[in-house]
């Protein structure tokens, strides 16, 4: 980067910074638009950090802010609802990773905000983290080793585990990243990797047939998924398979464990970006951002109904733990 394009980058990140302290008053009498595109629903995890932060930055609902939702019923309708909301708001929020692409087609129509567990770089969502160039940023929830560090805990829980099933949706963009991780973190460890591939919320019941006897079940963090996350507990209990995923909504919908980023922290910082971008800063001035908490959470009723004692080293590193 050239010593004129630094001066820019830096400017534009002083300003972001500086938003929220400065411009907490918003002028009234303008009713300012936000979309939020996103597969069936957003979990209230999720959506409430996201408007207590606009809260904070000024914006109350109903006098100078309106929030659009536009939830697909299903991956398919997602362009349909992406170009339907791109009429009617100022930005566009994607919500999840299915959302994303849908999202980028509008973009030269509405300015977009993502959030999602999908690598914008290597997607090719934008030129680079730091000067994403487009009309489109957002905050990633990907992070180093996600897989990785999600197997370790599943040794330390399941010391004799051997055949590990990682579901992923067949059509989604994060898909192969997902699977280079687990191939990678499963050699390593000397693990059996059986790859679940779905398609619509209709393929679960055949992909859990098919894992029956696997040690465990990493499930990817995906929208669609997410969705089905009290189903996908369901099932897993039907044939004793414990799970582990990135989100801890999954845990608090009867999975047993999960370890990633604190998304309502990740849905905060998208709402800063919002607000950069309704102060009139392009989002090709605004870098992406990545995950910097993380949580750890267990369901120890789902352990105990599996059987299964979390040993003390894993309990004393629990974010939460839910009876």
């Amino acid at each position: 980067m050239g010593s004129i394009g630094r001066r820019r980058f830096l400017a534009a990140a002083s300003a972001v910074l500086a938003l929220p302290f400065a411009t907490r008053a918003q002028q009234p009498g303008r009713l300012r638009r936000v979309g939020v595109l996103r597969v069936r629903s957003i979990p209230p995890t999720f959506i409430d950090p996201f408007k207590q932060e606009l809260r904070a930055l000024g914006y109350v609902e109903g006098q100078s802010l309106a929030i659009e939702f536009g939830f697909a019923p299903s991956v398919a309708q997602l362009p349909e609802v992406a170009g339907q909301l791109a009429g009617k708001v100022e930005v566009l929020v994607a919500s999840g990773t299915p959302s994303v692409l849908p999202a980028r087609g509008v973009a030269d129509r509405v300015p977009v905000v993502f959030v999602a567990a999908i690598d914008p770089v290597v997607s090719g969502l934008v030129a680079s983290l730091a000067r994403p160039g487009g009309n489109i940023t957002g905050v990633s929830a990907v992070h180093a080793d996600a897989i990785g560090k999600r197997l370790q805990l599943v040794m330390e829980l399941l010391p004799k585990a051997s055949r590990i099933a990682l579901m992923v949706r067949t059509t989604s963009p994060a898909t192969a990243q997902y699977l280079r991780e687990a191939q990678l973190a499963m050699r390593t460890l000397g693990l059996e990797l059986q790859v679940l591939s779905v398609r619509t919320p209709d393929d679960l019941d055949a992909a859990f047939a098919s894992a029956k006897g696997a040690s465990a079940l990493l499930q990817v963090d995906d929208a669609m998924l997410t969705a089905q996350r009290k189903r996908i507990a369901e099932l897993a209990l039907q044939v004793r398979i414990p799970t582990i995923s990135g989100l801890s909504e999954s845990v608090e919908a009867g999975g047993l464990l999960s370890y990633g980023p604190h998304y309502g922290d990740l849905y905060q910082r998208a709402a800063r970006l919002v607000h950069a971008i309704l102060k009139g800063i392009k989002p090709a001035n605004l870098p992406v951002e990545q995950p910097t908490k993380f949580e750890l959470v267990i369901n120890s009723k789902t352990a105990t109904a599996l059987g299964i004692t979390i040993p003390p080293s894993v309990l004393l590193r629990a974010d939460r733990v839910i009876a």
